[in-house]
């Protein structure tokens, strides 16, 4: 497929359902295709398939000990899976939006897929199409940012068009809204433990979802000590490689 066959438009939302069957065809044989996010670009590929996770880690040329998160069609499905430890009114307060809760995988979760931690990042980005596709496939998304490990996160196709050679599809959602904020991604939280929450990157509603959680649930933050990092204390079972940060 020449490069311009590669790029669909999606940045219409009353015509979302023929491309949401074009990429949701490549993505049932492995493929892995660029979306719009309500933050930055992606890259996404069925998180139930080895292939399509294998192929996002070398295309982006990622640590393979780097989680990528999943993405999903609606709050009702967060519990399918990561083990709920949170009311679901709190889910709903937070998703669809530009946050990543991060609870403890169920069995469901493709083994495959982060095989090094117990947790996962769970998104529900609040634009239409990536929610749409996710319904399609009947499963989750492995979703992560378009661009290569370590660079810049991307507002707009052109800012990744390194990547569209290795891509079977890119759909092109228009430039996402400029500004610092939306460069940082979204804000990840760590609910796997019932009562408490840890702040793993602020990104971009870091205001907005404390208020959620301290003030309207009452739950108790734990700080992370980043020193632990430089030091050979022992962390908890995937807490290492989750500090390594999902998009």
């Amino acid at each position: 497929m020449a490069t311009a066959g590669k790029i669909i438009p999606v940045n219409n939302e009353e015509a979302l359902s023929v491309p949401t069957k074009i990429a949701a065809k490549k993505l049932s044989v492995g493929g892995v295709i660029a979306v719009p996010t309500d933050t930055i670009y992606g890259i996404a590929g069925s998180a139930q398939n080895d292939q399509a996770v294998g192929r996002i880690y070398k295309i982006k040329k990622r640590n393979p000990l780097k989680p990528i998160a999943i993405s999903i069609a609606d709050v009702t499905d967060v519990q399918k899976w990561g083990v709920l430890t949170v009311p679901i009114n709190l889910l709903c307060d937070l998703l669809p939006g530009p946050v990543t809760l991060v609870f403890e995988r169920t069995p469901l979760l493709n083994p495959r897929l982060n095989p090094d931690t117990k947790l996962v990042g769970i998104r529900i980005p609040d634009h239409k199409f990536v929610r749409m596709l996710a319904k399609a496939i009947g499963g989750p998304l492995a979703l992560t940012s378009a661009n290569v490990s370590d660079q810049q996160s991307t507002l707009s196709i052109q800012e990744f068009e390194n990547l569209w050679p290795k891509l079977d599809l890119i759909c092109d959602g228009g430039t996402i809204e400029s500004c610092t904020c939306s460069r940082q991604g979204s804000t990840v939280i760590d609910l796997s433990v019932p009562g408490k929450f840890k702040v793993l990157r602020d990104g971009s509603a870091y205001r907005e979802t404390i208020m959620v959680l301290k003030d309207k649930y009452s739950l108790e933050e734990v700080v992370l000590c980043l020193a632990l990092l430089s030091c050979s204390l022992s962390l908890p079972d995937g807490l290492l490689s989750i500090l390594h940060l999902y998009m």
